[in-house]
């Protein structure tokens, strides 16, 4: 991996220090230096690597799989693993094992929170444990630091002595391999030791088992803050689109409608005027017919019609006009008129007397399809 690691010695168990020397690893080099120094030269994203003595590392069989209900479960799991109160430690979940146990490691809470209060704004983008960085088959063991780090396929996750691994070693599944500068001594019982140069540089390769920035220490990403917009750029996107289908099918109705009237219109006209066969412009053309009979009872005649033909009209088509008497002398329009029922009619004499005419209704009778009424207005 090419990310840059910073290596926390065991010293940085007895607290937060900027001074305290650390290993930096950078494109595959390493180098001593303070904390704050290496701080100043790293940028995001690194990983920091904490000393296998500042965790607790387990295995424990946990009641379900469900990854939601997992982080749960964890605090009654290794609650009686713990020296101190569960409340005080950070649980991270690793892999699986295959005897169906899951892999643990507990660090104290505020002891992690004090190194990385340090990084300021630059937190490490990854946390993970040295030991956990030794590759995960058999038994594998890295001396790092002045200590034997002790990994692999197993649970077990420690520092030990050389003198201690013999005591080890029957315990620990085969095969059992070592990672050593060539100048360290070779252990006993190990199947082979293999020469590193740079443990440090070494282990910055490797991937880890298990990932310590979960829950509360999880990394945020920059412009995370949004993802808690999201349930609500949804629903406003929802709303967008419906919005968007309601105008969309107003839009539709309300053309149908205007087509409607005109065409209702069209058919009022030629009841009026059977003689014009050709409608190019009915509004002017209705226009023209009162022009030409103004100053004679024909004007009075189209005045009166013109009044009428909106009342008509605003029932959308459903008033037909059977037949039309005008008697100049009285000065009244007589129509019949058919509806689709009684309070058609009677919205329609509303209409008319609203618009300042003298209206009489007639006694309406019933018809198929609908009633039928004389209806006289002016006079």
């Amino acid at each position: 991996m090419n990310q840059a690691c910073l290596f926390l010695p065991p010293e940085a168990c007895d607290g937060a220090a900027t001074e305290l020397e650390v290993h930096c690893v950078q494109q595959g080099t390493t180098s001593v230096m303070s904390f704050a120094a290496a701080l100043e030269r790293l940028s995001p994203p690194w990983r920091l690597v904490l000393p296998v003595e500042a965790v607790t590392a387990c295995a424990v069989q946990l009641p379900t799989q469900k990854a939601r209900w997992l982080r749960q479960a964890l605090p009654f799991a290794v609650e009686e693993l713990l020296a101190e109160d569960v409340e005080r430690f950070h649980l991270a979940l690793g892999a699986s094992l295959a005897d169906g146990r899951h892999r643990v490691f507990a660090v104290r809470r505020d002891w992690l929170e004090s190194w990385l209060a340090l990084c300021g704004d630059k937190r490490p983008g990854s946390i993970q444990v040295d030991a956990d960085l030794l590759p995960d088959d058999g038994t594998r063991l890295g001396w790092l630091d002045g200590r034997w780090l002790l990994g692999g396929a197993g649970s077990a996750r420690l520092a030990l002595a050389s003198e201690d691994w013999p005591a080890l070693a029957a315990n620990c599944p085969p095969p059992r391999r070592a990672h050593a500068p060539r100048e360290q001594a070779r252990l006993e019982d190990v199947e082979e030791q293999e020469s590193v140069a740079d443990m440090h540089a070494w282990l910055a390769g490797q991937r880890g088992t298990c990932e310590l920035a979960q829950a509360e220490f999880a990394v945020r990403e920059p412009g995370g803050h949004w993802q808690r917009w999201r349930p609500l750029l949804g629903l406003l996107g929802l709303w967008l689109l419906l919005q968007w289908g309601f105008n969309l099918a107003q839009g539709w109705y309300l053309q149908r409608e205007g087509e409607r009237y005109a065409a209702a219109s069209a058919d009022l006209y030629r009841e009026l005027f059977p003689e014009d066969t050709r409608l190019v412009n009915l509004r002017h053309q209705f226009d023209q017919h009162l022009a030409e009979a103004s100053g004679s009872g024909q004007g009075h005649l189209l005045g009166l019609l013109g009044q009428a033909s909106d009342a008509l009209l605003a029932e959308g088509g459903q008033l037909r006009v059977q037949q039309m008497d005008f008697s100049e002398g009285r000065g009244d329009l007589a129509l019949q008129v058919q509806a689709p029922g009684f309070d058609a009619l009677e919205r329609l004499r509303q209409r008319l007397l609203e618009a300042g005419l003298s209206v009489q209704l007639g006694s309406a009778s019933r018809e198929e399809g609908g009633v039928s009424a004389r209806l006289v207005i002016g006079g």
